[in-house]
């Protein structure tokens, strides 16, 4: 068993991920990725070099690149806001590094601007139609630069990042503003900012202004981040309509610890407030000749409701999932009114039903509910067709039979975690069943578990019967996403609710007729106003109550509304006009997911002439950036897909994802791309590998190739560590093993056909082993076959022909005599690459190379010979000195707590001239990376192909 030491903590600074909703598409300069090499042509320059990265130890030493100033100010105006990121880098080497830009922001938001400063120059994105932007970006990829997404990091935020070189002593200001519409839940607002700079800043400041002409009812902020005895350097001040939130630490109170250099900034800095309410009309604001009204109204009865549960008990639920659900019932099923009515199906490839109708909340039967809830067990294909048509039944026939109220809200739960494949499996045929059968009655909600379903099927089922999908991650809160789902839809408050205008003074106007509103949420309308001399603007507001109908009026003076918001100080500009086109997109991006196709175009057309006119990054459109690379332009692109662009769904390009949080990033970064010896000359999927350890598309996070020996690039690929690894023939060593996710990669060496003795034996890996215990999905890679275990199903692919399988959990993908590519859902993503050599060669054998693409669900505590070098340590180089070699200087490195002697020399890398390879400058260590890696090679050899490093 590895002596394992303390698991090192893990800040990725350059992903490019691929996962849920919204992304940007960068297309990087070529002199960053190209010019991997770096001659070093006078080493004693790296004397007193700090890699600055978090490790057990850290060392006084500043980094070169310094965000001096961050300032993150929003308004906030009725709900909409409007955040501008300015941060300031100053590069205090003799040298340039490339300085990177990390922002996470909400889902939900639209990019509208983006620039950055740089010798008195200021280069602006401007958004232009995806097709367009995309010939910049086939054009950037044609020069061979490497395009990446950055997609979403975590469940409500997604990444922007851009970076560019500057020059020594220079300073760059980037600058990034981005506008969203607040949305109500579980009555209150939550506005949502990364804080995740990396290092101390000196003058760091979040200002939320906050003004609702409604007046505030409460208002908190929740920084977890921060410790008890620094809360209080956080301001609130309110009056009536006001809030101004305040956050200003000092370097001092930044630092983790009086000595360090570790900041203690890093988390979600969230402001949480509602507003006044009472039973009237709701509040209206006109702004330059348009209005937006808000609705929710207190002192309301709830309606009784009526739950259809259609529970996914297949296979693929076994385990943790299955466990999860149960919990998550048991606890919903205990909060039902009993003026509510329900019933429970359960699917695997056929149903079963808990009795045989819907039956009313009484305790008695939520007692037996509960106990048959806690009965089921996972096993079985995923049949969703019957169980969701068996749903409609049930309902139509209570309420045939009157055993329903006639004012009650009537839903259909459903929870699965895989696409269908038992029964009717033919998506759109079960969208059209479920369609018809519903037949506008009732509402569906789909919640899809992880990421082996696909997610628009869901969203599209669910939105075409009145109701939304939602994902459900998988993690130890998924029983609380659970219930937090059901909280929002818990308490009908109206029904059958519709807002009237004038139609003669108002156009443009967006969605104003629901079915029901939920305790805690808000509707929000928004028009044009086409009569400027109007005096009043006359609202109706029609609904039902639990008892009774329901008619509510307001008349609004234009003047006084408009004199009400134009005078206050946090007002940014034409919020109304950009809030109703914010709103309108959002509504008709929905819309074009359930339109025919008839009806399609013309939605897209609408979502691309006011994504182009208010300048809004939305699925239709990209921003483009030129920025300055060695006297040249370049450009990025940046660009939101949909929510199933979840990591690697062939046969897209290659999409990958470290899943990390933060916030601005600047950095001269430190990345451990460990790898074994050669990468591929072979395309994967047609496409070459690129400089700088990344494919199209796809950063490489950990290499296993060729003699075993590893390069490390540190250093902005400026500088580089390496290593020897000295195995025997037909020894496995565990390249990667995640205790927490179920993860193991192993590899079984083999030798040259000769051995000569008193000769250095040269090894390669000749087979490798990849488990995932979670989903019960094994694979054996070797030279001659492919083997994939999953249940009881064994099958054998050939080399010799181009394959592709896809399960629910995972999918495998076989080019020819080239290579594989394997996803196991959202967990990662590897590829082998097949290296053949010619059948008759005296020595050598073929073999194979090992990759990993996406990683970004590995936990922290991953290890093994390459997954310990996905986690970031620092390595400070010092003391250069005459070799015993001549033109080979050593050195003394601080790494792991450890002081090593490492000397100067060259390995080869064999990703430019695959037969020669390329000579890489890089601080040998000896002795088979002694006090580098944890333990000694042999800590890393395991019994089996599938053992894991732990057993």
């Amino acid at each position: 068993m590895c002596k394992m030491k303390r698991m090192l903590s893990c800040l990725l600074l350059i992903s490019i991920p691929a996962l849920i909703s919204s992304d940007f598409i960068i297309t990087e300069s070529e002199h960053h990725k190209s010019d991997y090499v770096n001659p070093l042509p006078n080493v004693p320059n790296l004397a007193g070099r700090t890699v600055k990265k978090r490790s057990t130890e850290q060392h006084d030493k500043k980094s070169d690149l310094q965000i001096y100033s961050m300032k993150i100010e929003s308004k906030v105006t009725s709900r909409f806001a409007h955040t501008v990121v300015i941060s300031r880098v100053v590069n205090r080497a003799n040298m340039s590094k490339e300085a990177f830009f990390e922002m996470e922001l909400p889902k939900t938001a639209f990019i509208t601007n983006f620039s950055m400063s740089l010798d008195g120059v200021t280069y602006v994105g401007a958004v232009k139609e995806k097709e367009a932007a995309q010939q910049q970006y086939q054009q950037a990829v044609s020069r061979g630069q490497t395009a990446g997404l950055v997609k979403v990091s975590g469940r409500k935020m997604e990444k922007f990042q851009v970076s560019v070189n500057i020059g020594p002593t220079k300073k760059v200001t980037f600058e990034l503003t981005y506008e969203e519409l607040l949305k109500r839940n579980l009555g209150k607002y939550e506005m949502h900012i990364r804080v995740k700079p990396q290092q101390l800043v000196k003058h760091f400041q979040i200002d939320v202004h906050i003004f609702e002409p409604q007046g505030i009812a409460f208002l908190n902020v929740d920084a977890k981040f921060l410790p008890n005895n620094l809360t209080s350097i956080v301001k609130q001040t309110l009056s009536d309509t006001k809030a101004h939130v305040s956050f200003k630490p000092t370097l001092e109170q930044q630092r983790k610890c009086p000595d360090c250099h570790e900041t203690i900034l890093d988390g979600d800095f969230i402001v949480i407030y509602d507003v006044n309410r009472d039973l009237s009309a709701g509040s209206v604001q006109i702004v330059n000749g348009y209005f937006v009204h808000h609705f929710a109204p207190a002192n309301l009865s709830r309606i009784p409701k009526n739950v259809i549960f259609v529970i996914d008990h297949s296979g693929s639920m076994r385990g943790t999932k299955m466990h999860q659900t149960n919990e998550a019932l048991v606890k919903i099923l205990d909060d039902l009114d009993t003026k509510d009515h329900f019933a429970i199906i359960i699917f695997d490839h056929s149903f079963k039903t808990w009795r045989s109708s819907i039956f009313q909340a009484t305790p008695a039967n939520v007692t037996e509910a509960k106990t048959f809830v806690q009965t089921i067990s996972a096993r079985g294909g995923t049949n969703i067709n019957d169980p969701m048509l068996e749903a409609v039944k049930r309902l139509d026939q209570a309420y045939k039979e009157k055993l329903l109220p006639e004012r009650s809200v009537s839903m259909i739960i459903l929870l699965t975690d895989g696409d269908p494949n038992e029964g009717e499996s033919n998506p759109t045929q079960i969208q059209k069943n479920v369609k018809n059968a519903v037949n506008g009655k009732y509402n569906v909600y789909c919640l899809g578990f992880g990421y082996d379903v696909k997610f628009s099927f869901l969203e599209k089922m669910a939105l075409e019967n009145s109701g939304i999908a939602r994902r459900i991650y998988e993690d130890s809160d998924a029983p609380l996403q659970l219930q937090d789902f059901f909280d929002e839809v818990a308490n009908p408050l109206l029904l059958d609710i519709e807002f009237q205008y004038p139609e003669s003074v108002i156009s443009g106007l967006t969605k104003s007729s629901y079915g029901q509103l939920y305790g805690g949420s808000e509707f929000v309308m928004a028009g044009k106003v086409l009569d400027n001399n109007i005096e009043l603007l006359r609202v109706e507001v029609f609904a039902q109550t639990a008892n009774e109908n329901l008619t509510l009026q307001t008349e609004v003076k234009v003047s006084e509304a408009e004199n009400i918001t134009q005078q206050q100080q946090y007002i940014f500009g034409d919020f109304t006009e950009r809030l109703w086109a914010y709103l309108t997109i959002q509504q008709l991006l929905e819309k074009r997911i359930s339109a025919e196709t008839n009806e399609k175009k013309s939605v897209t057309d609408q979502i691309l002439e006011l994504s182009l006119k208010y300048s809004f990054v939305t699925p239709l459109t990209s921003m483009v950036v030129t920025k300055p690379e060695e006297n040249k332009n370049d450009t990025f692109v940046a660009d939101k897909p949909s929510d199933d662009d979840e990591p690697f769904r062939l046969p897209q390009k290659f999409k990958t994802s470290r899943g990390h949080q933060s916030s601005p990033v600047h950095s001269a970064r430190l990345h451990l791309h460990g790898f074994y010896g050669a990468p591929p000359s072979t395309d994967i999927d047609g496409l070459t590998g690129f400089p700088g350890m990344a494919f199209l598309g796809a950063s490489v996070y950990g290499l296993v190739d060729s003699d075993p020996h590893f390069i490390i690039s540190i250093n902005d690929h400026s500088d580089a560590i390496c290593f020897n690894i000295d195995g025997k023939p037909g020894a496995i060593l565990n390249v990667v093993t995640d205790p927490s996710t179920g993860f193991v990669i192993n590899g079984q060496l083999i030798g040259e056909k000769k051995i000569e003795t008193n000769k250095k034996i040269n090894t390669y890996f000749g087979k490798f082993g990849i488990v995932n215990d979670k989903t019960g999905v094994k694979v054996e890679v070797s030279t001659q076959t492919i083997t994939v275990f999953h249940g009881e199903d064994k099958i054998i692919f050939p080399w010799s022909a181009t394959a592709y399988l896809a399960r629910e959990s995972f999918s495998i993908s076989i080019v020819k005599e080239k290579n594989l590519t394997l996803t196991m859902g959202d967990d990662a993503t590897f590829v082998i690459v097949l290296h053949r050599v010619w059948k008759n060669h005296p020595l050598h054998r073929d073999f194979l190379g090992f990759y990993t693409l996406d990683s970004h669900r590995l936990s922290n505590r991953t290890h093994g010979l390459i997954g310990q070098f996905y986690h970031e340590v620092n390595a400070e180089i010092y003391n250069i000195r005459p070799g015993l070699d001549q033109g080979k200087p050593d050195a003394t490195m601080i790494v792991k707590g450890h002081k090593l002697r490492v000397t100067r020399g060259n390995q080869k890398d064999y990703r430019l001239d695959p037969k020669r390879g390329t000579n890489i400058p890089c601080w040998f260590v000896h002795y088979n990376g002694k006090g580098l890696i944890d333990g000694i090679p042999t800590d890393y050899v395991v019994t089996s192909l599938f053992d894991s490093l732990y057993s």
